[in-house]
């Protein structure tokens, strides 16, 4: 589906919450007045945005350091391929995964096709983490590493400029 075009008010609703909603009691009201229309305006054009595809999703995104999560290991899974999509479903269940997704092995050098990303305040925290998933993976797994952060990335989306 092609979304439509953006009319200016569309346009500066995008522009507006592109780098994040306000961090106010009522963000949409804050929108609402920065472009000119009320709150449920704002919302209403932002759902259509999200129907049509111009906005992907609203949500969340923690800065874990800032929470006290400050080792953060991603973890790297060779795990059978005829197993690999349901047991990627199993672990990106788990409460302590917040990213799970299936990538391609790099024969001979990197056999891992499963990535999970495991945040805990302490190293010892995210091993336990390991050998939990671990066990949930049995036989399937045939070997993993944990690839911990050393420094924060900053993760934004496509931007538009305001002209």
């Amino acid at each position: 589906m092609i979304a439509p075009p953006l009319d200016p008010i569309d346009r500066a609703i995008v522009i507006a919450t592109q780098a994040g909603l306000p961090l106010t009691p009522q963000p949409y009201h804050e929108i609402g007045g920065e472009v000119g229309i009320p709150a449920e305006e704002v919302m209403a054009r932002m759902r259509r945005l999200q129907e049509t595809g111009v906005i992907r999703r609203i949500g969340v995104v923690p800065n874990h350091y800032a929470l006290g999560y400050k080792a953060n290991g991603m973890t790297v899974w060779d795990i059978r391929d005829d197993a690999v999509g349901e047991l990627g479903r199993r672990l990106g269940a788990l409460d302590f995964i917040s990213h799970c997704y299936q990538r391609p092995r790099h024969l001979p050098v990197w056999p891992y096709n499963l990535f999970a990303m495991v945040h805990a305040r302490t190293h010892q925290e995210v091993e336990d983490k390991v050998a939990e998933m671990a066990a949930l993976l049995g036989d399937a797994s045939r070997g993993h590493e944990i690839l911990y952060s050393t420094r924060i990335l900053k993760k934004t989306g496509m931007r538009i400029g305001e002209g």
